[in-house]
């Protein structure tokens, strides 16, 4: 193909990507190409880790930091260096050309970093990721959302909605490039905390599972090295859902499932990018953190940082509250023939059996509903929060584990650990090579 001037290889452009829609690669590089405009306005000179998906949207993932070794000439990079001290080479784009090619690498979604090639040290977006417990309606979501633009009217932002593509949504600010990932990420802190202040029925900014209820602002997604599925981005679900910006009148009544790949494009021609205004309304992080300063001054410590950065100063303890309470736990047993339970070799006063560890999301809810099949007694007694599924990271791509808290199931009910619905070993082909 011949898009911005430069020959582009599309291979295998009728490999179905999408089975259950229909969708074949060759689809999703015309998709990209027809709102390319939106698509760059958001990935535009930013690092981006490469989320693969070679063989198409229910095929494994692998996540590539560092950029193909094997490229066109023109494809540009640049080197990040991550909290583990490690560095990688990764692909920037800056025209469609570019976007078509890492598209066509397997690249259903983008993943940007939230700086730029020219500054990797100071981000120049706050980004808001509304994420909805098992449970939570659509509803409270869009509500959650509209609380988070009245905090960031008063702390003299301008924040641009987009779905998410999957359950929840994002909101993103244009900000100045002066501060560091630790004080974009405080800020983050801070407004999810005040989002909480002001809707503590249906919004937390709890990092543990256990405490939270509603919708999550995940604050960490502010934290270096970490990436959110940009604007446009089609995400792999069956329908080909679409991560799409909205105006904010849009937001009272949209539904995730109108936006596809499908109907995006023809939107897109009709009304153009809601968020074409996003980097000419640049704001800073000044009210928000002066609003960390008070809460700190009032006693709240940093919130939880993820497991693989290092402890910060002022940072609270990094121990789920259930053990944090009560020391008297016991470690839940491994399942037969693995050496680690639900809990690792941590204590906990709560009744956890694990499920599943799969490749892929849908191959471990499948275990799940064989387990559930063959405890039928149990069903009735579990809430949707109950199940937890945690996606896992592993060497090169994500894996999946599925537990089951059996708080309220009665005692003489509940069932003991039994050996693994699906057991996949994201480590095997790694320790073969040594």
């Amino acid at each position: 193909m011949q898009i911005a001037g430069r020959e582009v290889q599309i291979t295998n452009p009728d490999k179905v990507f999408f089975p259950a829609a229909g969708y074949s690669k060759g689809d999703l590089v015309d998709y990209y190409l027809a709102v390319a405009e939106g698509a760059m306005r958001a990935v535009f000179n930013r690092p981006m880790a490469l989320k693969r998906f070679v063989q198409g949207a229910e095929g494994e993932a692998f996540f590539q930091k560092r950029a193909p070794a094997v490229r066109p000439p023109w494809i540009e990079t640049a080197v990040l260096t991550f909290p583990s001290g490690r560095t990688a080479e990764e692909i920037v784009v800056r025209d469609a050309a570019q976007l078509a090619w890492v598209v066509n690498l397997g690249c259903i979604d983008l993943n940007p970093h939230p700086v730029r090639a020219d500054d990797l040290d100071h981000p120049d977006e706050l980004r808001i990721d509304l994420d909805p417990m098992p449970g939570v309606p659509w509803s409270q979501v869009r509500e959650v959302a509209l609380v988070a633009k009245g905090v960031l009217d008063d702390m003299g932002l301008t924040g641009w909605p987009k779905t998410s593509g999957s359950r929840g949504m994002h909101i993103y600010c244009r900000i100045e490039r002066g501060w560091t990932y630790p004080e974009v990420r405080r800020a983050a802190v801070a407004l999810a905390r005040e989002v909480e202040r002001r809707a503590p029925e249906i919004a937390t900014s709890k990092w543990w599972k256990e405490e939270r209820r509603g919708v999550f602002l995940d604050y960490n997604q502010n934290a270096k090295d970490r990436t959110i599925a940009s604007a446009y981005s089609v995400r792999p679900m069956p329908d080909a859902r679409v991560s799409t910006p909205l105006r904010w009148d849009e937001v009272p009544d949209c539904e995730p499932e109108a936006f596809t790949l499908a109907t995006v494009p023809a939107r897109f021609a009709a009304i153009g990018d809601p968020a074409a205004g996003i980097d000419a309304a640049v704001g800073s992080l000044e009210a928000l953190l002066e609003l960390a300063a008070r809460h700190e001054a009032a006693g709240l410590p940093d919130a939880p940082w993820p497991p693989n950065y290092p402890r910060q100063p002022g940072e609270e303890p990094r121990v789920q509250p259930s053990r944090a309470r009560n020391r008297s736990g016991a470690v839940p047993p491994a399942a037969p023939g693995k050496r680690a339970g639900p809990t690792g070799r941590r204590r906990t006063t709560v009744p956890l059996v694990e499920i599943a560890r799969a490749r892929t999301e849908k191959e471990a809810r499948k275990g799940l509903e064989r387990w559930k099949a063959r405890h039928p007694e149990v069903v009735p007694y579990l809430e949707p929060a109950d199940v937890l599924v945690d996606a896992m990271r592993g060497r090169s791509s994500a894996w999946y584990r599925i537990r089951v808290n059996l708080t309220h199931v009665p005692a003489e009910l509940r069932p003991s650990q039994e050996p693994l619905e699906v057991d996949y070993d994201p480590w095997a082909a790694y320790r073969g090579r040594r």
